[in-house]
């Protein structure tokens, strides 16, 4: 598996991927575009031009060239990174692309001197926290957005 850095000419690829990875997900918690607009599984390529134009950094994994799946890496501040849309398409799933494309956001973070990754989680999603505690995140709090049918759960790495 490769993994490489996106260019604002993936955005249709980048949000396909995002869109299509958490489909199962909004399907398991009942969301739609009422009541979750902003859920990954409606992802558009202007939600990746927009996330780039503000900075963040994309990262696709590849398999003989074909992408199956990515992650976006954002530096709020010089001590703090954010692991966002990790997504992973579904027929490429179980054979560790999430696990390598977090450890490159780690590795990734490790260069630029970062002593903290943020994630933030769909609390109730028990499996992904799991998930996410097997790689070393640690749960911190839970907080209700009155926009969102659900509370988000965040999770930090320390470097």
């Amino acid at each position: 598996m490769e993994i490489v850095i996106a260019e604002s000419k993936d955005c249709e690829l980048l949000s396909s991927i995002v869109s299509l990875s958490n489909k199962d997900v909004a399907d398991l918690f009942s969301l739609n575009f009422e009541n979750a607009p902003k859920h990954p599984s409606f992802c558009n390529p202007d939600w990746i031009l927009s996330d780039l134009e503000r900075g963040q950094q994309y990262f696709i994994s590849l398999e003989d060239g074909i992408s199956t799946g990515c992650v976006a890496f954002e530096q709020p501040d010089n001590n703090t990174a954010y692991l966002n849309r990790l997504s992973v398409l579904p027929k490429f799933r179980n054979r560790g692309t999430g696990s390598k494309l977090v450890n490159h956001i780690i590795d990734y973070s490790k260069e630029k001197d970062i002593t903290t990754i943020s994630i933030g989680i769909i609390a109730e999603h028990i499996k992904l926290k799991e998930w996410y505690v097997k790689l070393g995140f640690i749960e911190g709090g839970t907080k209700k957005f009155s926009h969102l049918p659900f509370n988000v759960l965040y999770m930090n790495y320390k470097l």
